[in-house]
Formats: C-alpha cells, structure tokens, sequence
C-alpha cells in the first residue's frame, strides 16, 4: 500500500473539495476512483475520515493510503515514427508532440519506449527496462528531434555526453511579451515547488544547477521567437526558466498564464536541433527537425 502526505495551506489546495485535491495532486487514479478510497476510509483528514466533499482548510493533513494499479507489461507496439538517421547504434527520431519517451504511472504503452521495441527490438535490455533505448528525454508535449540508443556502447556513451554537458541543443520556443535584452542567459537553479510536487521551480527547497542560453529571433505584437540552448537538462528546464524571468511559452497551461487572450494549438516548444559525437565513430554530428506544420500554422496568423 502506497501512502502519500500533503499538508494544506493558503496557497495550496485551500478552499478544495477532497476528492478534487487527491485527483490533482495524484494523477494515477480518477476522480471516481478517490471517492472510493474515500468511502472504504483510505484516506484521512487530521486522522478522521471524512466525506469527498469536506473542503479543506489551512493545516489540514491529509493522509492517503492508496495502491497503485500493477503495470501492464512493457513490449512492442506499433507507432510510426519519422526517423531522421538510423544506423546500428543510434536512431534519430522527430518526435510528434502528444508522445510520451517513455512509460510512467502504471502506463506501459503509447510510448516512444513501445516504438522503439517495435522498430528497433535490439534495444531490449540497454538501459531501464522502463526505458530501454533512451539517453535522454522531451516532455509530452514537446515536439522535435531526440536521438537514442541501439546498442550497450552507444547507451553508455551517449549517457557520458549527455552528463558531462558535450551535447548540443537547440530549441524554438514561442514566448510571451518581449524580453528585454535581444539575448541572454538563465542561470537559475531548479527543483520541485515547495508546494506543489508535481511542478519545478526556481523556488525549491533542493536546487539543481540549471543554465539556459536564449536568442530572440523575431519580435510579434504579443509574442517574441526564441532560440533556446539549454546547458544543463533539468525537467522542465525550459519553460520554468523563460516563466522565472515573466516570459512563459506560449500554450503552457503548468507555467504560464491560465487564461489566453489567443487560441494556441499546443506547448510552442520544439526541439529544432541536436549535435553529439558519434559513439562508434567520434564524428561529430548534427541533426534538425523541422518546425511542425501546427506551430507553423500559427506563426503565420502573428503580426
């Protein structure tokens, strides 16, 4: 049995329904299903049960004692992939936004872990096993180019890269307003929010080092383009570093405003380049996904 914590305050689930808050801020399970924990007295508020309906208040401890649902067993799927280079050590894929890189939460399908079992099965056994195949990441919504591993060598190598900062990234990033430099940097350590754990921030308890090159590449009436060089890859490194300096991208519903003046089709983030050293060769290499057909789309309506 999985037991979770959270302590409520001003700002943070204050003025809440139970069953609404737990759904929140544990997103393996519905809200239906919280009801039911509820009902069976899995859950406690200040250690009395109560009802899914209890609002909660400042200082109110809630104690959950849930069990999270065995995961399916991982294995090839079907997903077609744009693959921009392929040899027998790495595969370079131009990943659609909606795609998860790989399985979390009790889910072991849809991913670009699946595919990868799929296209490549070699990759069965290099590395996790919920992560086979994989040396770094991009969040769901992210689109754009990430490359992987089909052999030990290449996993084990490109990993050194990675953690030792050799690889070359390049993002596009669609912002809000206008920054006030033409370019920058952020060097902003990140970690999760001190209140809400399922977010980061620069506002954290445990900072990570986080650095972050920008360019601004065209000014629109509302928005400025980005080109965007992470150094270091912290999760969600991007859009909680361009929000920490009142820039959010545009379509982020986690770190930007809740409510937008425009209709934006998704998270304006693309992973438009990435260069590393061949892990056979030591050739340098450099690989580019285009700007995907919706984002582009939308440019085009700016003025």
């Amino acid at each position: 049995m999985d037991k979770k914590a959270f302590r409520v305050t001003d700002d943070f689930g204050k003025g809440v329904r139970l069953d609404v808050f737990l759904c929140r801020q544990i997103r393996e399970f519905t809200r239906a299903q919280f009801q039911r924990f509820v009902d069976k007295q899995q859950v406690t508020v200040n250690g009395d049960f109560r009802k899914s309906s209890y609002v909660l208040r400042p200082g109110d401890l809630i104690e959950a004692a849930v069990e999270l649902p065995p995961p399916e067993p991982l294995g090839p799927q079907f997903i077609p992939l744009d693959v921009l280079y392929a040899d027998a050590h790495v595969a370079v894929i131009n990943k659609p936004s909606g795609l998860l890189v790989h399985p979390g939460a009790g889910r072991n399908f849809g991913t670009l872990v699946n595919a990868l079992l799929y296209h490549y099965p070699e990759v069965r056994g290099i590395g996790p096993e919920d992560r086979m195949g994989i040396v770094h990441r991009l969040d769901r919504e992210t689109s754009g180019v990430i490359v992987t591993a089909r052999s030990l060598k290449a996993y084990q190598e490109l990993k050194r890269q990675f953690k030792s900062r050799e690889v070359k990234k390049v993002y596009l990033a669609l912002v809000w307003g206008h920054p006030s430099e033409s370019e920058g940097t952020i060097d902003l350590p990140i970690g999760r929010h001190v209140h809400h754990g399922q977010k980061f921030s620069v506002e954290t308890r445990r900072p990570r080092v986080a650095i972050t090159d920008y360019t601004v590449l065209r000014r629109f009436s509302e928005f400025s383009l980005l080109e965007v060089r992470p150094h270091t890859g912290r999760t969600h490194q991007i859009r909680v570093h361009l929000a920490a300096i009142g820039r959010p991208v545009a379509g982020d519903r986690i770190y930007g405003p809740r409510k937008s003046r425009r209709e934006i089709p998704r998270l304006f983030l693309h992973a438009r380049k990435i260069g590393f050293r061949h892990p056979e060769t030591g050739e340098w290499r450099e690989f580019e996904a285009p700007l995907p057909a919706d984002l582009e789309r939308f440019l085009e309506t700016l003025d």
